[in-house]
């Protein structure tokens, strides 16, 4: 494994995940104990086989589940003091989740409107998370009149009108046809270089892991754990040429043949 750029590795960690695992109450355990640290402005990415822990850990870090034991701190505080720590954070999930009768412009001010931000502030906000995902056009519009890669940047917009430095994202391209993920994917990464964000996101996707990420967590599952880390030690910003030379090509057969291992892992441990 390549150690991450220095860049990163000198920068105060924005996520600490200390030994935190999660054992369900009928004795499943989710996720063995995960130490995992996530330096301020990375962009890393969960890879691995269905059941092992992805959402689990993703969901942990954004305090939405809360872990058996061990630790998640961001800034250096609980999750719960994040506010505290002067930053914000947003989740992206797999579907938009929009309001079907609301407005584009409504359904992106939604968390504004439950902060109680003053209107004219939160439709300034709103118009500029607009602008930002290429949507500045349809704040009228309803849902149901977008297609699904718009309705998914509707969505982007709804978690960058928070400000976050903070943005954890559960497979939000997986549905989506490929001409369209790939936009996807090249408009969040100007976005995370933009506004300087700390990235942690879900795919299956190993092409898409490889093009996004400055490192790859590969977990496997039962129980899920973290079995590799590959560091993408490549430059941004990163064209579609990328996905055609050699180092990509070696970058995603480390990821296919360590993906590999990690599901004969899983076929080997089932009774």
């Amino acid at each position: 494994m390549r150690e991450p750029p220095a860049v990163l590795a000198e920068a105060a960690p924005a996520i600490e995940v200390l030994s935190a695992h999660k054992t369900y109450p009928n004795g499943t355990v989710a996720l063995q104990p995960v130490d995992l640290t996530v330096p301020e402005g990375e962009f890393v990415t969960l890879l691995g086989p269905s059941g092992c822990g992805k959402s689990t850990l993703l969901k942990m870090v954004a305090g939405l589940l809360e872990p058996t034991d061990g630790r998640l701190l961001l800034w250096r505080k609980p999750v719960q003091q994040l506010e505290q720590a002067g930053k914000k954070m947003a989740f992206v999930f797999q579907s938009p989740t929009l309001m079907p009768w609301a407005s584009v412009a409504a359904n992106v001010r939604l968390p504004l409107d439950l902060a109680g931000v003053a209107r004219a502030e939160a439709d300034a906000r709103v118009a500029d998370a607009l602008a930002l995902v290429g949507l500045a056009k349809f704040a009228k519009a309803l849902p149901r009149n977008l297609s699904g890669g718009m309705q998914m940047r509707v969505s982007i917009a709804r978690s960058l009108v928070v400000q976050p430095q903070l943005l954890l994202m559960d497979e939000p391209f997986g549905a989506l046809d490929e001409i369209t993920r790939h936009k996807l994917d090249a408009d969040l990464l100007e976005l995370w270089r933009s506004k300087k964000l700390t990235v942690v996101f879900v795919t299956h996707s190993i092409h898409e892991a490889v093009y996004l990420s400055n490192r790859v967590i590969m977990m496997a599952a039962r129980p899920g754990r973290i079995v590799e880390e590959v560091v993408i030690d490549e430059p941004y910003p990163r064209s579609p040429d990328f996905m055609v030379t050699p180092r990509f090509a070696q970058y995603a057969k480390r990821l296919q043949d360590s993906l590999l291992r990690a599901s004969q892992e899983n076929e080997e441990a089932l009774p």
